[in-house]
């Protein structure tokens, strides 16, 4: 199916309502390296650098829809390396009630943003800088013409690390942006993130793009009414971001779910029915991967749901039954965590890309009139706009 979609002239991919989707999932194993290049630069190292020094008492992650997913995903992984408490809180949180939810002391503020011009981004910055003027500010955006790039050039507290414009997503939903804006936070880790770990990423996107695309694009065509994501540490992230790309592209119209593996036990599990598809983003760490893989198992056994998704490192067959999809990603000795969290990124990207176009969407502009690329506009009751 794919190479069908692709073959379509420029023009036949517009009236489709693909063509900048299309073009955004495919670019990313290119965009992987050039982001991974730009962070590692001296300029960026620098940047990133001035952030991190003083050693920050706290590092807060920011962002709203897939952007605070991103957070989710780097809260993890910037912890386990930088030794310091780092959490994601949604910029809608921080808006509302950051007296009560932002540590105290000392700490950075990471704003990740595709556009940088959603009403609650600047406005928490700005809340922030006057009413916590001990915290650091750092950016990091695809956008160098929106607000959070342009609005603070002046303020000595405030860093902004912009991206390459390819990776600005045209589409309404991102792709792209959100892992390039994943591996522009990891650059924090300077020489920690191994070139090696990106390359194995990038690998394994090519290798779903040229083997696992139509198997993926057939689970989508099937009568799915509703799908489960599930991931643990920095994968739940992108199973929240998976849940989203799903609810997006189909207009609601395909429910979902995101819940860690054990979670699932504690209730959710009663969310999975005869049509229900489950998405499992396994962990690099084989401890935790095999809690994760009896989860599967259960589920197998209670035969509960329509089919699986599995995507990961050494994923055991007796996890697997007719009509699953296994996509096994190349292990990397260093950042182990990167290349199977990236892959399941990329997975999820196309499975609600496919079963957008299965139900006649457009993935472009899916849910036409209720969501927009950026959100509108809306009034800000007490904040610094």
């Amino acid at each position: 199916m794919l190479t069908e979609l692709r073959a379509k002239t420029a023009e036949a991919q517009r009236a489709a309502g693909y063509a900048d989707t299309l073009r955004e999932i495919l670019q990313q194993p290119a965009t992987w390296r050039d982001t991974f290049r730009l962070t590692q630069s001296a300029t960026a190292q620098l940047l990133l650098g001035k952030a991190l020094d003083p050693r920050p008492a706290h590092i807060v992650l920011t962002g709203s829809g897939s952007s605070i997913y991103i957070g989710e995903c780097l809260a993890p992984l910037l912890q386990a390396e930088l030794g310091v408490p780092v959490q994601a809180i949604a910029a809608g949180t921080l808006l509302t009630h950051w007296r009560s939810v932002l540590p105290p002391g000392p700490g950075l503020l990471i704003s990740v943003a595709r556009s940088g011009d959603s009403p609650e981004s600047a406005a928490v910055v700005n809340t922030l800088l006057a009413g916590a003027p001990a915290w650091r500010h750092l950016v990091i955006t695809c956008n160098a013409q929106g607000k959070l790039a342009t609005q603070y050039r002046d303020e000595p507290r405030l860093s902004a690390l912009v991206l390459d414009e390819r990776t600005n997503d045209r589409s309404l939903v991102m792709t792209s942006s959100f892992t390039n804006l994943l591996l522009g936070g990891l650059g924090l880790l300077g020489g920690a993130l191994a070139p090696g770990a990106v390359e194995k990423a990038a690998a394994n996107a090519q290798n779903i793009i040229d083997v696992h695309a139509d198997a993926i694009a057939a689970l989508a065509q099937r009568n799915m009414h509703s799908a489960v994501y599930l991931g643990s540490g920095a994968a739940f992230g992108a199973a929240r971001e998976g849940a989203l790309k799903m609810l997006e592209m189909t207009g609601g119209k395909v429910v979902t779910l995101a819940e860690t593996f054990l979670g699932l036990r504690h209730g959710p599990m009663s969310f999975v029915h005869p049509h229900t598809l489950v998405v499992a983003m396994l962990s690099a760490d084989p401890a935790v991967r095999s809690y994760e893989c009896d989860v599967l198992r259960e589920l197998s056994r209670k035969q509960l749901g329509m089919a699986k998704l599995v995507v990961g490192d050494d994923i055991p067959e007796d996890v697997l039954c007719a009509g699953d999809v296994a996509i096994t990603t190349s292990a990397s000795a260093s950042n182990p965590d990167v290349p199977p969290l990236l892959a399941g990124v990329m997975a999820v990207q196309w499975l609600g890309f496919f079963r957008c176009l299965e139900l006649g969407g457009k993935p472009d502009t899916p849910a036409e009139g209720v969501l927009t690329r950026v959100v509108e506009d809306f009034a800000l009751h007490g904040a610094i706009p």
